[in-house]
């Protein structure tokens, strides 16, 4: 699994990159298959002082890519709803692509 973390507008610290990939790891706990992740957070300048800061996360998944993005006040918290939201996305791919047919019993002659 490769891992990109990268910041617009922003330097991504070790702690929030540590941040990130302890959040990622709920992730990976639910679907071991991921190729490719790649984290974008940035800084809007905007005139309105709401829901500037931005968390914008590319999962490529083996069949298909999942986007999601968050804003919030305060970085930390976007990055949580962000989780959040791949969380639910990938828990519903991983359950599209599981086999829920049931095979018929044998019958006994």
């Amino acid at each position: 699994m490769n891992l990109t973390i990268s910041g617009h507008h922003l330097e991504v610290t070790p702690a929030l990159r540590s941040y990130v990939t302890e959040k990622l790891d709920r992730i990976t706990r639910h679907f071991d298959q991921l190729v490719d992740i790649k984290v974008l957070l940035s800084i809007e300048n905007q005139k309105e002082k709401e829901r500037r800061q931005r968390a914008e996360c590319n999962i490529h998944v083996k069949g298909s890519d999942l986007f999601a993005e968050s804003a919030h006040s305060d970085l930390y918290a976007a990055v949580d709803e962000l989780v959040d939201k791949l969380d639910r996305q990938v828990v519903r791919h991983k359950d599209r692509i599981q086999n829920h047919h049931h095979e018929a019993p044998k019958r006994l002659m």
